[in-house]
């Protein structure tokens, strides 16, 4: 049976079209999975699925990810860290921890979700990357995720009781009920460009885009990698949201809406 498969052009080059072509017919693919973003599982006969190459100085092995958490991409490891995941290979893909590599760029995770505050509901969306983020030309091996963010305009909150200060000049694009893009001012005072960009657009809930289009604005929160989680349930996502906001590891802004 074919698969819902997402190969993306960069893997296709590094794998082959005939190694590609038998993956989308669900010749080689696994039915099911363990993403190896978010570690539940996934079935790529029934859901959009991402293939992930991760390539080490001798070896490559190929993953699958739910296309929600990740996008089809190459991912750059140590012999050493592929090697490690090689040994946990199970038949239906790879334990590979993203936290423990170093890909050529993070990958931004997005969740939306309803947040309460000062008693009425707000729509959200949650950022937090899959690996550190370094400051651009840094050598360095830390996490400047939420400094870049502040530098940016984005308040540290240490804790959610209200709205966040708007932030101008960003916005959150909605199409056609769908979430495209979180979008920033372009350096040369031109069009906006993305900061972020949805994979293939996100579905989010009726409730969500009511609330969108009743505040005309989304509240932004962003935490560096392992803060936030992949929560199933907003009261879970709220909570892990006040653990960071406790811990100093959570900025937030309110972004006018475009689009509905």
């Amino acid at each position: 049976m074919p698969r819902m498969l997402d190969v993306s052009d960069e893997v296709r080059a590094e794998i082959g079209d005939e190694e590609a072509n038998r993956l989308l017919a669900g010749e080689n693919a696994p039915g099911s999975y363990d993403c190896t973003s978010c570690r539940t599982p996934g079935d790529s006969e029934h859901e959009h699925t991402s293939t992930v190459l991760f390539i080490g100085d001798e070896t490559a092995v190929l993953a699958f990810a739910h296309a929600t958490c990740l996008p089809s991409q190459v991912v750059q490891v140590t012999e050493e860290q592929l090697q490690g995941a090689v040994r946990s290979i199970s038949g239906d893909g790879v334990d590979l921890d993203p936290e423990k590599v170093t890909p050529e760029q993070a990958v931004l995770g997005v969740t939306s979700g309803l947040v309460l505050l000062a008693g009425e509901l707000h729509p959200a969306l949650v950022v937090e990357p899959t690996a550190p983020i370094v400051r651009p030309g840094s050598m360095g091996v830390g996490d400047d995720f939420l400094p870049l963010l502040i530098e940016q305009g984005f308040m540290p909150l240490a804790e959610l009781t209200e709205v966040p200060p708007v932030q101008h000049g960003w916005s959150v694009l909605l199409a056609m009920g769908q979430l495209h893009a979180v979008l920033q001012p372009s350096a040369n005072g031109g069009q906006p460009i993305a900061w972020w960009q949805a994979h293939q657009p996100l579905v989010v809930t009726e409730s969500w885009r009511a609330a969108a289009n009743k505040h005309q604005q989304v509240l932004m929160f962003a935490a560096p990698v392992g803060s936030i989680g992949r929560q199933p349930r907003e009261d879970l996502l709220r909570d892990a949201l006040d653990n960071a906001a406790a811990n100093g590891k959570l900025v937030g802004a309110a972004l006018p809406l475009a689009g509905t």
